[in-house]
């Protein structure tokens, strides 16, 4: 491959990454919500509760990352974090009936932005497709 920078995956991946996130951060400034909080929600309005390291492992973020972030969505009320009853050293995170409606009130943010790309439903699945193809391949 040429090792231009308009022949780069990467480089393709880190922009659209970044143009989404800027797009989405602009989105969630009214709620002092970050792109992070915002997918923690989300990652927790399916599957709850989840101790730090299956969220960390989810979200692909450590927890040095994690914590104060779990911190700050605490201070606002939208999540709790308790220590597992099973195995104290568990402290396990879930979204407070505060954080449910915020979760609810977010829910169009996506399909908000993704309206905003030139992409129909079928080119977006085969994007999503492919991309968590490639993740999972990343993750091994």
């Amino acid at each position: 491959m040429n090792a231009s920078l308009d022949n780069q995956l990467c480089f393709l991946l880190y922009v659209s990454s970044k143009e989404i996130i800027k797009d989405y951060t602009a989105r969630l400034k009214q709620y002092d919500l970050t792109y992070t909080g915002y997918i923690t929600m989300l990652a927790l309005s399916h599957e709850e509760p989840m101790t730090i390291k299956e969220l960390g492992s989810k979200l692909f973020l450590d927890s040095g990352t994690l914590t104060p972030l779990l911190k700050r969505l605490e201070t606002h009320g939208y999540v709790t974090r308790a220590r597992s009853k099973e195995d104290e050293r568990n402290l396990l995170v879930s979204l407070t009936d505060e954080g449910f409606t915020l979760r609810e009130e977010l829910g169009c943010i996506g399909e908000d932005v993704f309206e905003k790309s030139s992409l129909d439903t079928e080119q977006a699945k085969a994007l999503h497709a492919m991309l968590s193809q490639f993740v999972a391949s990343l993750d091994k």
